[in-house]
């Protein structure tokens, strides 16, 4: 492409904080102008200063303000990023009538898997294993259909996730009450209270696996990721590849992944998520028809840039080539640093960042939505950076993870580094034994090693070094010992 043709191309990302970073970042990249959206209260956000323009809107989930901050930039593609606005099939339809490309599925796709029952209706057609299941429907007796799924079984919201509206039923009489109160949330969380049921596994493992979708029925897969290791049903920990999954399970799973994309003719990004049992058996979960918070380690072992896939089916779908995915190299793995207390129940640590030291050395990639003396507040999603490691083998990569958690420096509020920092050094993860349940039986009650006292000094020991450093604050730096003392 002409360097005159790339700067016509101008991108606006309807997101903000690291996902944001990250696409701004390809986009520079590819020699496209960018465009950064501000809501109110968000003004010392990193992202903002990653842009060639910003513009402002009333909220980031105000469809109407995006479109209009798009049409005043003269934007040619909208990228959603993830969250926010990226799984709303009424966003990219207003995107398309404003006459700008999308970096992600059509609408009626997003429609058709963003609801649960009518994801499984699709993945049964595409002959894409499913646990045994059923609908809620108005009026039915629920002892009836719990009969027809089996005990234990799952109640489920029909939209959204991230075990809203989700509730566990061991026997007839827990049903009653148990749909009450999950249809309650799932109406507070989703505006939609519609339940189905579903078999549950004891302790499974939850893999999942990327694809990309040409939009005319072709497509790629680029393997697996594991991500077990999960709090409350919200990912910790993820790697690829998955370790000790059989070659069976793990040819079964891409070809089931690539009926359901050619099923429903899938575009751009996507991942299909399964639960996996003992025995290596599979059965579908949901498909997330956006980029996932996850995508990097699944970058990091197939050489393959995600966005920049996005960014070129959006641009010119009639000439786009699905990429060549070779074999998996070497082993990554990802976790999520977010500003919450693991010792106060994960409750949120807002405050100033007053010191800031990322890792840096082999095979550590930062994804970062912070930077030193921004503020954190508690209005926008509490997640502060994602530290990622790569490594010939799996074994370097948990060590090398290690290495990363224990030089990261956040000084002047909380985090769950220690959190994760445990988890690492756990003897089941570093052996790849992991499965949904393990963090809630194995960290149930987790208190980190040292005190807020403790942590401040190891911050300002660390940071003595630094002409003019001022740390005030807890800190979340942990003593390292690949230092002399």
């Amino acid at each position: 492409m002409s360097a005159a043709r790339s700067k016509q191309v101008r991108v606006l990302v309807a997101n903000r904080s690291e996902i944001a970073c990250r696409v701004f970042q390809a986009c520079r990249e590819l020699g496209y102008r960018t465009i950064a959206i501000c809501a109110p209260g968000d003004e010392e956000a990193r992202h903002l200063t990653y842009a060639d323009e910003v513009q402002p809107v009333t909220r980031y989930l105000d469809i109407e303000s995006v479109i209009a901050a798009a049409k005043k930039s003269g934007a040619t593609i909208i990228h959603p990023g993830y969250g926010f606005l990226s799984e709303r099939s009424e966003f990219a339809d207003a995107v398309e009538r404003a006459g700008i490309a999308f970096a992600g599925p059509r609408a009626e796709t997003m429609r058709a898997l963003g609801e649960k029952i009518a994801a499984k209706e699709l993945a049964e057609k595409a002959k894409v294993p499913t646990l045994p299941w059923a609908k809620v429907k108005a009026g039915e007796d629920l002892t009836a259909a719990a009969a027809r799924v089996g005990y234990p079984l799952l109640l489920k919201a029909s939209a959204g996730g991230g075990g809203k509206g989700m509730r566990r039923v061991n026997q007839d009489s827990e049903l009653k009450d148990a749909a009450e109160s999950a249809s309650a949330e799932a109406v507070a969380a989703f505006g939609d209270g519609t339940l189905f049921l579903e078999r549950l596994i004891e302790n499974p493992r939850h893999i999942e696996v990327q694809v990309f979708g040409d939009g005319k029925g072709g497509g790629v897969h680029l393997y697996e990721r594991e991500c077990s290791l999960q709090r409350r049903h919200q990912k910790v920990w993820e790697e690829a590849p998955a370790p000790h999954l059989s070659a069976e399970t793990r040819k079964g799973l891409f070809e089931a992944s690539m009926r359901l994309v050619a099923e429903v003719k899938y575009r751009s990004a996507g991942t299909l998520e399964f639960l996996v049992d003992e025995k290596g058996g599979f059965y579908f979960l949901e498909m997330n028809t956006r980029l996932q918070v996850e995508h990097p380690v699944t970058e990091q072992v197939t050489g393959q840039d995600l966005v920049h896939l996005q960014l070129h089916l959006a641009r010119d779908p009639a000439s786009f080539q699905l990429p060549q995915v070779a074999e998996p190299r070497g082993h990554s793995i990802e976790v999520r640093l977010y500003a919450e207390d693991p010792a106060q129940g994960f409750a949120p640590t807002p405050g100033k960042v007053e010191f800031l030291r990322w890792p840096t050395g082999t095979g550590i990639r930062i994804e970062a939505g912070i930077e030193q003396g921004q503020t954190i507040g508690t209005q926008f999603d509490s997640l502060l950076a994602k530290i990622i490691v790569h490594a010939p083998t799996r074994e370097i990569a948990v060590e090398r993870m290690r290495f990363a958690l224990e030089e990261t420096v956040v000084a002047g509020m909380g985090s769950n580094q220690r959190y994760l920092l445990a988890i690492a050094n756990d003897s089941n993860v570093r052996a790849g034994r992991m499965h949904t349940g393990y963090l809630g039986q194995a960290f149930a009650e987790f208190q980190p090693a040292l005190s807020a006292a403790d942590l401040a000094t190891a911050t300002r020991l660390t940071v003595s070094a630094a002409p003019g450093a001022s740390v005030s604050g807890t800190a979340t730096a942990a003593p390292s010992p690949w230092r002399q003392a």
